[in-house]
């Protein structure tokens, strides 16, 4: 009989509301520098007031009868970001174009949409690595 006062008790109880659950915050040391993938470098440095900027320069490699030859790609602009994930509406892109950076540890994951006008199969989407913490030199293409 206890029992089922006590089962009573707590289904008649008010229902908790929990806080939600906090978003992920990263720091300028977290994201500040280089990231790298096969087909493309993202060049990000923390300028504060939640502002990044951002340079992304992509590459698609495919080999002809002739030989090798490459599409190209870029975007750079200012870049917000709201705990872990940056926006970037490319510079000169009129909004038609949209690249999300998602930090997650030692990974940056970029998804994109719209047209970016990047050359014929050339994307900034997918992951990315660290490859370096250095303040990145805007403005100059990767070196191969």
């Amino acid at each position: 009989m206890a029992l089922l006062a006590l089962l009573i008790a707590l289904v008649l109880l008010p229902i908790q509301v929990l806080p939600a659950a906090q978003k992920t915050v990263v720091t300028a040391a977290q994201v500040n520098g280089t990231w790298s993938s096969k087909r493309g470098t993202i060049r990000v440095w923390a300028l504060g007031k939640q502002r990044l900027r951002v340079e992304f320069y992509g590459l698609y490699e495919y080999n002809i009868p002739g030989g090798s030859i490459a599409n190209l790609g870029e975007a750079r602009g200012i870049a917000e970001i709201e705990g872990d994930t940056a926006i970037l509406k490319p510079d000169e892109r009129e909004n038609r174009c949209t690249i999300k950076l998602q930090f997650v540890g030692p990974r940056l994951i970029v998804s994109q949409d719209g047209e970016c006008g990047f050359g014929k199969h050339v994307t900034s989407a997918g992951e990315y690595r660290k490859t370096s913490s250095r303040k990145p030199r805007f403005g100059t293409e990767p070196r191969s």
